[in-house]
């Protein structure tokens, strides 16, 4: 279907309102919805947590009488199934709607086409596919966990010029400004939970919380620690709720550790390490949709060697180490350059002193 340049417009609004819910509606998607009658627009409105309204209710409430005959531009192809709240489909219909933009269709395969074909049904023209792939970058990870059952997963690391990540001894604190970290709070902020190793755990002794950032929510925190050496002086237990995901349990230490308002995971592999996709499965099972990681070399090459990894979050300082430090990855050598793992750069920008990178695994 061709849409007009109202069409281009009115989406457009729909999805800045969107992303309006950034850090707020997790686990469902960043929805917003425009409703416009006789080229004005008389209501909108955006998802803003889950258990809440949706976007189109709060556009229909905003636009009251006004809606009967009106378009509605939704960023999200509208539910039609009951969940936390009634099917927006069943109140477009009841409000009277002539006609229903959809940026996207619902990526649930159990349900996708369901709501379009039930406005259909009652005698509503619909659309979809206009700013189809802006709607799905607000959402990769909501489509992650509804196409592939794991959250997307969002690998974040600050470097020297020549890929150090901090000194042999450990020291990383800090290659970025501050500008640069607070960036990286915003992210942290987005996301549902955050996952780190013991290593990181024991060098840096991390919060892993969101600082600085107006948020009424903190991502559940997660640690890989195979063998269960977590300090229980790790600060990272103060607080928000943490998940440790280990490969054996020790009864003591479990108990310590649940002592402290942590949840112990036991998830062993073959090779006595934490089984890295069956964790990823668990968070998505959980209702996580972005992951970001905040690890060692190590976990870094771990999650890379098992196909974990979508996007690198990469802050570039302007300073060199030298061979003696840790990189940012730990992968095993290559003897072809056709082998190397290759990136697409999606976005590249000056933050501070620092440049920021964002690439995608392609």
């Amino acid at each position: 279907m061709k849409f007009t340049a109202a069409d281009h417009g009115h989406m457009s609004h729909a999805l800045h309102l969107a992303e309006r819910g950034l850090l707020t509606t997790t686990p469902n998607p960043r929805v917003g919805c425009v409703l416009v009658k006789d080229e004005v627009v008389v209501g909108e409105g955006w998802h803003e947590r889950a258990g809440g309204p949706h976007a189109e209710v709060h556009a229909l409430i905003d636009a009251g009488m006004r809606a009967r005959g009106a378009t509605a531009y939704v960023t999200l192809e509208p539910c039609s199934h009951h969940g936390r709240t009634p099917p927006c489909a069943d109140a477009l219909i009841e409000a009277g709607v002539a006609r229903v933009v959809a940026a996207m269709l619902d990526p649930n395969p159990l349900v996708s086409g369901r709501g379009l074909e039930k406005l259909r049904a009652a005698g509503i023209e619909t659309a979809w596919g206009l700013y189809e792939n802006s709607a799905r970058e607000l959402n990769l990870g909501f489509v992650s966990r509804m196409t592939r059952g794991r959250p997307w997963l969002r690998l974040k690391a600050a470097t020297s010029l020549d890929g150090k990540t901090a000194l042999n001894n450990g020291i990383s604190q800090w290659i970025t400004g501050a500008e640069a970290r607070q960036d990286g709070h915003h992210w942290r902020a987005r996301a549902c939970a955050i996952l780190t190793g013991i290593g990181t755990v024991r060098d840096d002794d991390p919060q892993l919380n969101v600082r600085g950032v107006e948020t009424d929510r903190q991502p559940l925190k997660v640690v890989v620690d195979s063998r269960l050496e977590i300090p229980l002086s790790a600060r990272l237990l103060d607080g928000t709720p943490v998940l440790v995901a280990t490969a054996g349990e020790e009864a003591g230490k479990v108990a310590e550790l649940r002592a402290r308002g942590a949840e112990v995971l036991v998830l062993p592999d073959a090779a006595g390490k934490v089984d890295l996709p069956a964790l990823m499965q668990e968070l998505g099972r959980r209702g996580l949709n972005e992951l970001h990681v905040e690890a060692g070399c190590k976990l870094n090459g771990s999650l890379l060697r098992a196909g974990l990894v979508d996007e690198l979050l990469l802050y570039l300082a302007p300073c060199l180490i030298g061979d003696a430090a840790r990189g940012l990855v730990d992968l095993p050598e290559l003897v072809n350059l056709a082998d190397r793992k290759a990136l697409a750069i999606r976005d590249l920008r000056q933050i501070g002193e620092d440049i920021r990178v964002l690439a995608r695994l392609s």
